[in-house]
């Protein structure tokens, strides 16, 4: 065992956003699916800076899409109206949304994250703003110990309360402590820095996702015995023996 393993833990649960961080960068669908349909960019810049920035009012066609006040097919047509093409034309409503997230892919090296903390006693829990889209929850279900969707609870991050909530369905920890009194013990993976400031607002630590293995290598310095990569290698040499 090396010292880093012997040492005690700092957090006793992790929190993993989805969109981003369980995926493909959000922006690399965007930058898809505007050059399939012919959008121009900076429409679609305008409209998440005023329906989604730390100045967005409350309420926003985001915002109550988030928490399933707005249908997917309303805020479709509410996007597609605040949307210019390249050529001057509509933008098509009708199922935008699935445009979208079209080009959706699993990262599989973070989903391995979440696997090996497991493999270590970590609680682990998913917390997600949805935009309509759809989750592999088959997947997500047998894997994480409590799973937070925005519009199934009507929060979203931000909010204190998703938060909060999230340490409440968290539960105890290995050493019985309460999650919800003790939120320090619990460290968030997010891509975005707002959501992350959230998190920190009800005492939870925060990680800043940029990819699986400096997300992997930030959680290892709280959770020792994952190492960067070394679970991961241990389990590919059982799975693979050559």
């Amino acid at each position: 065992m090396t010292v880093a393993e012997s040492a005690p833990r700092t957090v006793d649960a992790v929190v993993f956003d989805y969109g981003g961080v369980l995926t493909n960068p959000m922006r690399e669908n965007v930058t898809a699916w505007v050059a399939a349909d012919g959008i121009d960019p900076a429409s679609f810049t305008e409209a998440l800076r005023s329906w989604l920035s730390r100045r967005a009012p409350a309420g926003s066609p985001i915002h109550r899409l988030e928490t399933g006040e707005l249908a997917p097919a309303d805020f479709n047509r509410e996007l597609a109206a605040r949307l210019r093409s390249v050529d001057g034309g509509p933008v098509v409503a009708d199922d935008l949304l699935g445009r979208l997230f079209a080009g959706t892919v699993q990262d599989e090296e973070t989903w391995r994250i979440v696997d090996d903390l497991r493999t270590l006693g970590v609680t682990v829990g998913l917390l997600s703003n949805s935009w309509g889209n759809a989750y592999p929850r088959t997947r997500i279900d047998a894997l994480f110990d409590t799973v937070v969707i925005s519009e199934e609870v009507g929060l979203r991050k931000p909010e204190p309360d998703i938060f909060e909530l999230t340490l409440r369905r968290l539960g105890t920890g290995p050493d019985g402590s309460v999650f919800a009194q003790s939120p320090g013990r619990v460290a968030f993976v997010d891509d975005a820095a707002p959501n992350l400031d959230g998190a920190r607002a009800v005492g939870m630590r925060g990680v800043l996702h940029r990819d699986a293995a400096t997300t992997r290598a930030e959680l290892a310095e709280l959770i020792p015995g994952l190492a960067p990569g070394a679970v991961g290698r241990e389990k590919s040499i059982k799975e693979d023996p050559q």
